[in-house]
């Protein structure tokens, strides 16, 4: 009788997507018996509504919670099928979405960092759902999981000739949608002029950022066609008020301006923040550009992701979900205890053991409640300081990566 052999990888991926199904269930259990509203889904919900009964976009105030549009008009636009459902069925279809949209993140983060296991992946995602950033996506029916796929998927790329119709249409979608991203095509335009000023070729990274903006320009012109009014308002006057989004010192507020209010107990840090957010991003894209030009793109990228919610004006905990290429990257590089660090780090929910709620106790916190409410920007400085300390010193080659 033939024993025909199974390889040790076929039977590995079986029971790693097993644990990753038991660890999404107990996930959707976990968020069922706490009664997670799904809040931000629920103003998604009514943006979409909003723009199909003609109403103003930027005068709106939806849920309890009265919370404002701050997104730019394409956003809504992509909206426009939520409002067709219920919203029982929308909030299961959220929620599997971004278990889905997880997965899929996990393995572009790993294809990032050059590891091919496909159970790696299933391992990966079971534990990764539970980290805070994740957590609080999932809890929200946040959309930063599909702006983390688009931005990973164009950037993991690798197209013949090293460029094709598609190339930066993932980030000019995410950036359409939610300006943040927008440092990344700034990224590759700062690295294709630096690579010709090194005397390399910076045609790759310049093509790359010119189609990132024109997909961009063309979603945007998309929306004013669409929406001319509400287009107007938000280019002209709501994109420069970040006030509308929520308190600057609001302890899930883990940007730099944050930061700077809760320790100086102001609600609007003002002109230091500014100062303090040019010179973090003017560092920040200095390693991510120096990165790339040596043929590092995963520190490139995650140094670039990790400057952009640095300088963000806000940059809630869940828009932290770039811890995962964040943890990857220094493990698999043989930073394992500063990969252990940073992983406990994003799963101890530490911003919310703060004092935190009405009455803005954030502007009055002392001592050991200022570091915790300071833990993912901290992290995120200590992570471009480590960049920069593991990137080649001297000129070094200039390496094109299409």
């Amino acid at each position: 009788m033939t024993v025909i052999a199974i390889p040790a990888a076929c039977r590995r991926t079986p029971v790693a997507l097993g644990v990753c199904l038991l660890s999404f269930t107990a996930f959707w259990a976990a968020q069922r018996a706490a009664h997670v509203s799904m809040v931000d889904l629920m103003v998604y919900r009514a943006e979409g509504a909003a723009v199909r009964a003609g109403g103003d976009l930027y005068a709106l105030r939806a849920t309890a919670a009265h919370l404002p549009t701050t997104y730019p008009p394409f956003a809504a636009l992509l909206f426009t099928p939520l409002s067709l459902l219920d919203t029982a069925p929308l909030r299961a279809l959220a929620t599997m979405g971004n278990l889905a949209l997880l997965v899929v993140f996990v393995r572009l983060s790993l294809k990032l960092v050059g590891h091919a296991r496909v159970e790696t992946t299933w391992w990966v995602a079971a534990a990764a759902v539970w980290c805070e950033p994740v957590w609080t996506t999932l809890r929200y029916g946040q959309i930063n999981l599909l702006l983390a796929v688009l931005v990973l998927w164009d950037l993991t790329r690798r197209p013949a000739g090293g460029y094709d119709r598609w190339t930066g249409v993932g980030l000019g979608l995410a950036t359409a949608v939610k300006l943040t991203p927008a440092l990344f095509p700034v990224f590759l335009l700062a690295t294709g002029l630096a690579a010709r000023l090194e005397g390399g070729r910076g045609g790759p990274w310049l093509r790359h950022a010119r189609g990132a903006a024109v997909t961009f320009a063309g979603a945007t012109l998309l929306a004013t066609a669409v929406l001319p009014y509400d287009s107007w308002r938000f280019w002209t006057d709501m994109v420069f008020r970040a006030s509308r989004v929520g308190h600057a010192e609001d302890t899930a507020n883990q940007a730099l301006r944050g930061l700077l209010a809760r320790f100086l107990h102001t609600p609007d840090p003002g002109v230091l923040w500014a100062a303090c957010a040019a010179l973090v991003a003017v560092l920040g894209l200095a390693v991510a550009v120096r990165a790339e030009l040596r043929g590092r793109r995963a520190w490139a990228v995650c140094a670039c992701a990790v400057t952009a919610l640095l300088i963000s004006p806000v940059s809630w905990t869940h828009h932290w979900v770039w811890c995962v290429p964040l943890v990857l990257l220094l493990w698999t590089r043989g930073r394992r205890g500063a990969a252990l660090g940073t992983l406990l780090l994003f799963c101890s929910y530490a911003p919310w053991w703060v004092p935190h709620g009405t009455g803005r106790p954030e502007l009055h916190l002392t001592g050991a409640e200022l570091t915790l409410s300071a833990v993912y920007a901290g992290a995120g400085a200590l992570f471009l300081a480590l960049a920069r300390t593991s990137l080649p010193r001297g000129g070094g080659e200039v390496r094109v990566r299409p």
